[in-house]
């Protein structure tokens, strides 16, 4: 009757789900009762006697499937995105397209779309529409999650930045070049050929925190010049000189370690990031800050003031 699997189809297509090759009688010939009357079904006395013998066929109407979610009927429409761009915004992006406009029997529009919600249940029972689920889900919370954490992470540097340094406005200058790790972390995943992920974003959180500290060097050192009495534009150029090189260590370090887990198939995306985003943002670094910090001059020597206070 067809339940044994001989192998699977080989089409050369990228498939999450391989597609079984069963070997068995056609839905057909299954469905003719006078077919299956004539079955063979081995009797007790060691022969075999048709099926048709034992008792008589019945046509009786299957009752459909009525599938609920959260105390409302649906119907499950399942699909796998594959390929090149198998991200499931891109698919959904088609769908909300395809149906944009689309109207039911009952001469409604449907619900859900992109230019909607993209998340939740339809508003209400009485119109039809549908949810988005499976990957979408996992994608959406992983990264609303990881962005709500990141923006933690970055109003806790800033607030530890301000009680440290009793300034608004060099914080911002020291984690200026968090955003500049995107001009790495981007091009590097369109290099690599690798797929922007949850451990990419990962990565990207890792390396506020990694940036912050060169900006600090940097920041502080030009401040114990200006302590001396050494004019601006020259501590600027003493703490270039003297904090490049463990600067340059430290982003040499991540590097290596990053380089280990590039071919990781799961930490790749951190691996990308790391590597990628600390190598242009910490050149960036050397010629961002200085220059934040030449442009808000008054507020370094007032800064000064302070900490020697």
């Amino acid at each position: 009757m067809g339940s044994e699997h001989s192998g699977d189809i080989k089409d050369g297509r990228e498939t999450l789900e391989p597609t079984w090759i069963v070997i068995g009688v056609p839905y057909g010939d299954r469905a003719d009762p006078a077919e299956l009357a004539d079955l063979p079904i081995p009797s007790s006395q060691g022969g075999s006697v048709p099926l048709g013998e034992l008792g008589r066929f019945e046509q009786q109407p299957q009752e459909a499937a009525i599938y609920h979610k959260d105390l409302r009927a649906l119907e499950y429409v399942v699909g796998d995105a594959a390929g090149r761009l198998d991200s499931p915004i891109y698919p959904m992006a088609k769908i909300s397209s395809t149906l944009d406009g689309y109207r039911t029997t009952n001469g409604a529009a449907l619900s859900g779309t992109l230019s909607g919600t993209l998340t939740g249940p339809p508003a209400a029972d009485g119109h039809p529409g549908f949810e988005w689920g499976g990957e979408w889900t996992v994608t959406y919370e992983t990264f609303r999650d990881l962005g709500l954490a990141f923006a933690a992470a970055l109003l806790m540097i800033y607030f530890l930045l301000v009680m440290e340094l009793r300034d608004f406005r060099i914080p911002l200058i020291i984690m200026a070049p968090i955003p500049l790790t995107l001009l790495g972390i981007v091009p590097g995943h369109w290099l690599m050929g690798a797929e922007f992920t949850a451990t990419s974003m990962i990565g990207f959180i890792a390396l506020a925190g990694i940036i912050v500290r060169n900006s600090i060097l940097l920041v502080d050192f030009a401040l114990h010049e200006l302590g001396r009495g050494v004019p601006l534009q020259e501590a600027l150029l003493n703490a270039c000189q003297a904090r490049t090189r463990p600067i340059l260590i430290t982003a040499l370090a991540l590097i290596g370690g990053s380089a280990v887990i590039l071919t990781d198939p799961i930490f790749q995306g951190m691996a990308v990031s790391l590597l990628f985003g600390v190598l242009v943002s910490t050149l960036l670094t050397l010629a961002v800050v200085p220059l934040g910090c030449l442009t808000v001059g008054r507020a370094m020597a007032a800064c000064r003031r302070g900490t020697e206070d």
